[in-house]
């Protein structure tokens, strides 16, 4: 999902004395509470790099293809991690969330690479070494290609497949991880179909999803983030189950370990009479609200705002900050998200991804400050909300619109690899050291 002047330094930002939430006796009101996860995001597929066993590799490289570009090297992170994790630190940040790629692990059914559970181990270990709280997906959309060639995540075996990958993984890696994520954005598709996009984007990802099934001998390729709208329903259901028998896999090896799923929320907002806001509430994230409400917490996803009346949504007002696809930036709508979910479900809050597409860093750096003023009203209020993890570490592979939109807190030189922080990285690690606006 993609969204986009540098504020004149960070004593300004400093000297803002806009009020954060309740506060323990004693403290300025400015400080978030002890202990608050200040973190960024990355997710294997698109900062790893040739991960070729996965469905994403495979429906990058058919054709046809909805994908830009092919993901490659992505940003080489697989080899390069310590450098994630030293600008992790760098930035003044406590936590990192990334994903482990369930086809690196098990890239054939039941055949699980112990080579690749202990590079993760090293990574885990390695953030803590640094400080750094590891907040760990499972799976950040991909798969293995021959899960998403068996029907993915629509086969009746499909919960039980992603509960015996979870409870190899956790036993192996459980130990030091901070937070695990059963799953990233899994109702992502509806927000889609709500956008309104064309006709010909849903043609493409068919293609798409027809010549990937060709290319492995089979007549049906299914992955989590491109699927026909008619199995968004079945999905949905199937989807919710696996998260469920993936976090019992997951508490059965660590019991003491907060599991939760990520969840990709938009600040809907009603317009006018008659508004279809609480329907695409109801298609898009009732059932899923309803299924975490066992969870230890709920990761919040927000990008955006959309206004709703009663043929659909608005277009962005003429006076809107836009990013680099020309989508509303508005900096309340992370807190209008949050409200809205822990509201549905009392579960405790940890964002897990918030940011904004934008060539213009100064954009990003107006925006993480603004967002966290409105968030922090928000848990004034008596929402616990216990992290903020920025979207993302680096300029990174994008999925379908491959490495033109720039999320990154720091720029990626695609031939070396360099990483160069941004000055929205400055801006936000002050925050995070101060744990204050």
């Amino acid at each position: 999902m993609d969204r986009r002047r540098l504020i004149t330094g960070t004593a300004s930002l400093l000297a803002s004395g806009l009020a954060v939430g309740a506060t323990p006796a004693g403290r300025s009101s400015r400080h978030f509470p002890k202990g608050f996860l200040w973190g960024a995001a990355s997710a294997g597929h698109q900062v790893e790099g040739n991960d070729t066993a996965s469905d994403t590799w495979l429906l990058g490289n058919v054709r046809p293809t909805n994908f830009s570009e092919p993901v490659g090297d992505a940003c080489d992170s697989f080899n390069r991690w310590r450098e994630d994790v030293d600008l992790v630190r760098g930035i003044g940040l406590n936590s990192y969330r990334f994903s482990i790629e369930w086809s690196r692990i098990e890239p054939e059914p039941g055949q699980y690479s112990m080579a690749t559970l202990d590079h993760y181990k090293r990574m885990i270990d390695g953030c803590r070494e640094r400080g750094i709280a590891p907040l760990v997906t499972f799976s950040h959309f991909t798969s293995p290609r021959w899960f998403a060639a068996r029907n993915g995540w629509l086969a009746p075996d499909a919960p039980q497949r992603f509960a015996d990958y979870c409870d190899r993984a956790a036993r192996h890696l459980g130990e030091g991880i901070s937070h695990a994520i059963t799953l990233n954005e899994p109702q992502l598709m509806g927000i889609l179909k709500w956008a309104g996009l064309p006709a010909p984007f849903w043609d493409a990802q068919r293609a798409m999803l027809i010549a990937a099934a060709r290319a492995v001998g089979t007549e049906k390729f299914f992955t989590a983030n491109a699927m026909n709208l008619e199995d968004f329903p079945e999905a949905t259901r199937q989807l919710i189950a696996s998260h469920k028998a993936g976090r019992a896999a997951i508490k059965a090896a660590w019991p003491r370990l907060p599991v939760g799923v990520s969840l990709a929320v938009v600040d809907d907002q009603a317009v006018g009479d008659n508004s279809r806001r609480d329907a695409k509430r109801a298609e898009v994230y009732g059932p899923w609200l309803e299924a975490v409400r066992g969870d230890e917490f709920v990761g919040v996803q927000n990008y955006e705002r959309s206004r709703i009346d009663s043929n659909g949504p608005l277009p962005p007002p003429e006076d809107a900050r836009r990013n680099q696809q020309g989508s509303e930036v508005w900096a309340p709508s992370l807190a209008g998200a949050v409200r809205y979910v822990h509201a549905a479900t009392g579960v405790p809050i940890v964002v897990t991804e918030h940011g904004v597409s934008a060539d213009d860093d100064a954009l990003r750096a107006w925006l993480i400050p603004a967002a966290l003023r409105e968030l922090a009203a928000v848990m004034q209020e008596g929402v616990p909300v216990q992290g903020y993890v920025h979207w993302s570490l680096l300029d990174n592979f994008e999925w379908v619109f491959g490495y033109r939109p720039h999320y990154g807190l720091c720029a990626v030189d695609r031939k070396t690899f360099r990483r160069t922080p941004k000055a929205s990285a400055a801006v936000y690690g002050a925050i995070a050291r101060r744990n204050a606006l």
